[in-house]
């Protein structure tokens, strides 16, 4: 290959996609890990299970890519056609694989199922493939190459390509590269994109070997920084070296971390490192603070655990919100919130509570309190406070609680740097 990055294309196939019955997940993974390799992907393309439109769609890719992936169709079933497909459009013979037939046997045998027939399709390749053994299912993967070109085939299911791809696919892309690639993800919370995107492009100008690209996620935004060299430690050096010069700008006041996966993550990490613990009372946001936190390994040593106060009554009786207080100003108001975040910490004995209480939508909302408008209270020994949010009533109801969830966490995270 030549000394520029490798273009590769995503090719799902299945009906199944096409109708919508299940979402494509593969894309999404195969996407993100191309680009941590260094390789970028320019087309995703999806088609049926129809060999005439198959063959189009990779002979396509392969005029315009280095390397064509594709997902599914390798199965027993007359229907799964990929390898057939490919193998035609190459010239190539299909012959069986011995060794991929002991495997899937050995498969069968593992799992105490009974081997169809119909499986022995699964180790008829192409010749002349590289075959990647499937130790996750029975259809082994493989590649075909073509005058400097890859078709890359996985299986369809997610259990087994996304496990296949790291294990054997992976290793083999980074066969063909020849440039070492280091990425950062700087992780922004509180500014927008486009305010983003004009700084790190001043930042960054007259810098060819490396590149910052800005993503946006339900009011966070990524900044993921690229950088190219002839070695990792040269790649790294130079990645690290803008990452910093980033993080010393106007752009790093708003950032919660470097390649921390996501802010509840930081926000753990963060509590983790301080020896503080936190505890949650949600209205709006349902139990969502908890399951986001909870999802993350570990976080029994910091999060003490919550309630999802959803009606008047059990915001009084379960964390002592005073009746005149809803009375007088309702369940949707900054006093109720500041009150919800003392009482959830002095129920539990956290060192920080955390509150959510608000119109999530697409109904009950007023002229005072909009859809959209939400309370988040904080309390810790020090004090309370509250922030109000007025997000769009044309935003959806998951948007409007997960942009509250990750307020919530962006106030924790700057209640944990004040102690």
């Amino acid at each position: 290959m030549a000394d520029r990055a490798l273009i590769a294309e995503i090719l799902c196939t299945g009906e199944e996609l096409l109708l919508g019955d299940i979402v494509n997940t593969n894309a999404a993974f195969l996407s993100e890990r191309l680009t941590d390799l260094g390789i970028c992907v320019y087309h995703h393309s999806v088609v049926g299970d129809d060999p005439r439109r198959l063959g189009e769609c990779v002979e396509e890719g392969l005029s315009r890519s280095d390397i064509v992936i594709i997902s599914g169709g390798l199965g027993p079933t007359k229907d799964d056609l990929t390898k057939e497909t490919v193998a035609a459009l190459f010239g190539r013979k299909m012959k069986l694989h011995e060794p991929s037939l002991a495997d899937i046997k050995s498969y069968f045998e593992r799992t105490g199922r009974t081997m169809s027939k119909n499986n022995e399709k699964q180790a008829m390749m192409p010749e002349g493939a590289i075959v990647f053994p499937n130790h996750f299912g029975t259809a082994p993967a493989l590649a075909l190459e073509r005058d400097s070109k890859s078709v890359i085939m996985l299986p369809g299911p997610p259990s087994e390509l996304i496990p296949l791809f790291c294990e054997q696919a992976e290793p083999y892309l980074r066969t063909k590269i020849n440039q070492a690639i280091v990425s950062k993800n700087i992780h922004i919370f509180g500014m927008g994109e486009s305010a983003i995107a004009e700084k790190i492009d001043a930042l960054l100008i007259d810098t060819p070997s490396l590149t910052a690209a800005t993503y946006c996620k339900e009011g966070e935004v990524r900044i993921r920084i690229t950088a190219r060299a002839e070695t990792e430690s040269l790649a790294s050096e130079l990645c690290e070296e803008h990452a910093q010069k980033i993080m010393r700008s106007e752009v790093g006041g708003f950032a919660y971390g470097v390649d921390v996966g996501t802010i509840e993550n930081a926000v753990v990490t963060a509590l983790h490192q301080k020896g503080l613990t936190l505890s949650a009372a949600e209205s709006c946001t349902g139990g969502l603070i908890a399951k986001r936190i909870t999802d993350i390994s570990g976080c029994s040593d910091v999060f003490f655990g919550g309630c999802v106060t959803y009606t008047n009554d059990v915001k009084h009786r379960l964390i002592g919100v005073k009746e005149e207080t809803l009375e007088r100003y309702g369940a949707v108001s900054e006093q109720t919130a500041r009150e919800m975040a003392v009482g959830v910490r002095l129920a539990t004995g956290s060192d920080i509570g955390i509150s959510t209480t608000g119109v999530a939508g697409p109904t009950g909302g007023t002229a005072e309190t909009p859809v959209g408008t939400v309370f988040i209270g904080i309390s810790t020994s020090e004090g309370e406070s509250v922030r109000r949010l007025s997000l769009s009533s044309m935003r959806s109801r998951e948007y409007i609680r997960q942009a509250s969830a990750t307020n919530a966490f962006d106030m924790v995270l700057k209640a944990i740097l004040l102690k």
